[in-house]
């Protein structure tokens, strides 16, 4: 009986640690990192472009649509106050800013020509109101209207102004008045922050449409180097 035994034992002391080192591992090394490696990448590779692109996309929309003047409304600020002075100025002679863009008595006596006329009622509409707008909505497009309308206004002052002092002889009025020399510098100077400010709106724009083709493209690019490495 103890020569039977001894035959027995080795035959199972040497089959129990064949099945158990090839067995266990057959498990666990080859499941688990056929689950674990190829979920992985796949959730993390395809998502995270995706999320980068949505992410650039609402940020670019932003860009387009919105106007961040920063410091300079302040000063674009400053300058729609300064304007509304001078509607309280004297245009020329005795007749005011408002004189002017109502035609009142003391405009028809001065003599007031068209340009002055539609110089004032540029400056209200544009340089006032539209630049107001601009500001507090920080639409894009209302700073472009304000840039425009600020632009015409500045030719139209100059041309008041050349017209005040190109009265014919039978007509009677005063030379520019301080109000109308102020309104013309002011809305000049307003012309320039709000160029300023659409000129760095455009560049702001630019780089964030390259960003996002940058991106697009990197995400395209790790999407096909994983449908590479994916394949059999």
């Amino acid at each position: 009986m103890t020569e039977t035994d001894g035959p027995d034992r080795a035959t199972a002391d040497r089959a129990t640690p064949a099945d158990s080192d090839r067995a266990i591992p057959a498990d666990s090394d080859r499941a688990t990192p056929a689950d674990s490696d190829r979920a992985t990448p796949a959730d993390s590779d395809r998502a995270t472009p995706a999320g980068s692109a949505e992410e650039l996309e609402r940020a670019e929309r932003a860009v387009m649509t919105e106007l961040d003047p920063g410091a300079r409304a302040m000063v674009v600020a400053g300058l729609v106050l300064i304007l509304l002075v001078t509607f309280a100025l004297p245009h020329a002679g005795a007749a005011s800013g408002f004189d002017v863009l109502s035609g009142s008595d003391a405009a028809v006596a001065e003599s007031i020509a068209l340009p002055s006329r539609i110089f004032v009622v540029l400056v209200l509409t544009f340089g006032v109101v539209m630049s107001v707008l601009a500001l507090v909505t920080r639409m894009w497009v209302l700073a472009w209207a304000a840039l425009a309308g600020c632009a015409v206004s500045s030719v139209f002052g100059m041309l008041s102004i050349w017209s005040r002092q190109t009265i014919p002889v039978n007509l009677q009025g005063a030379g520019p008045g301080i109000g109308l020399i102020i309104a013309w510098i002011a809305v000049m100077a307003l012309t320039f922050h709000w160029l300023k400010a659409v000129w760095n709106k455009t560049n702001s724009q630019l780089a964030a449409q390259e960003q996002r083709r940058v991106a697009a493209a990197s995400g395209e690019q790790k999407l096909r180097l994983w449908d590479g490495h994916s394949a059999p």
